[in-house]
């Protein structure tokens, strides 16, 4: 697992924190909950609670770790946390799936997550034919791979995450060719998406780097462990993990499409 807790800096490409939920729920709420946390919280139970605190608990172990402060003095802002609060500057990404949680950092550049476990969709023929680009139905359908479908389906997400755009009629703003060619509808340039495998699960992120760094710079991957029982902000250990990369690429815009095609 490339990486570690500590060895990320402000001029390097955004990290991802991955970490395990753990057990149970716990029936205390921890004290570092912001008020709008504990008023969100207390709408779940069950795993969807663990889920929650999980998330919540990844999130400041992320800036930490991003940020060189101690964790109980981080925290994301209220409602969809894209944004550090404390300390500002950082621009945050999350994603949870099965058991697994997920949170991307970046200073100041755009960030998109998203994860999901490798077997998922068994149905994407269907979604592919309602939500994708004639050209991405044409290609997919005739690959006929759900493995190919998967990282198709999490690089627009991500992408719709970066872009900070819901899904709705927007699926089509990153258009996937074959080869993994990826043509985007924003104007600036610097995009890049990568996807790997680590946990089971197919992790993509999409992210802009600087004009002056736009050469392909791979994300860091930390893989922590699981937060303890009652989610004090103790600093993780960092686990031993692999991960493979299947996919880093950039995304081009319509403009360098035409200048290419000239």
């Amino acid at each position: 697992m490339a990486g570690s807790y500590n060895d990320c800096s402000p001029e390097q490409s955004p990290t991802i924190w991955l970490c395990h939920e753990g057990g149970e729920a716990t029936s205390r709420l921890p004290a570092w909950l912001t008020a709008y946390e504990r008023e969100t919280v207390a709408k779940f139970s069950g795993p969807r609670k663990r889920e929650y605190l999980a998330s919540r608990w990844l999130i400041r172990q992320a800036i930490a770790g991003a940020s060189g402060q101690s964790a109980s003095s981080c925290s994301p802002v209220d409602g969809r946390p894209v944004h550090s609060g404390t300390p500002a500057g950082w621009r945050l990404s999350l994603s949870h799936s099965h058991g697994l949680s997920a949170c991307a950092t970046s200073q100041h550049s755009p960030i998109g997550l998203d994860i999901e476990p490798c077997q998922r969709h068994p149905q994407w023929q269907k979604v592919t034919r309602r939500w994708f680009t004639t050209q991405e139905q044409q290609w997919l359908l005739r690959d006929d791979n759900p493995e190919t479908f998967l990282k198709v389906w999490t690089l627009k997400e991500a992408w719709l995450k970066a872009t900070e755009r819901g899904i709705a009629d927007n699926l089509q703003t990153l258009e996937v060719g074959p080869g993994f060619e990826l043509l985007g509808d924003r104007q600036e340039q610097g995009w890049q998406a990568w996807c790997c495998i680590a946990e089971g699960f197919l992790v993509t992120l999409v992210y802009r780097m600087p004009v002056q760094s736009r050469d392909l710079q791979p994300p860091k991957l930390v893989l922590l462990t699981a937060p303890p029982d009652d989610f004090s902000l103790v600093r993780p250990d960092n686990l031993a993990g692999s991960d493979v990369a299947v996919l880093h690429a950039p995304i081009h815009t319509k403009q360098e499409r035409r200048n290419q095609s000239r």
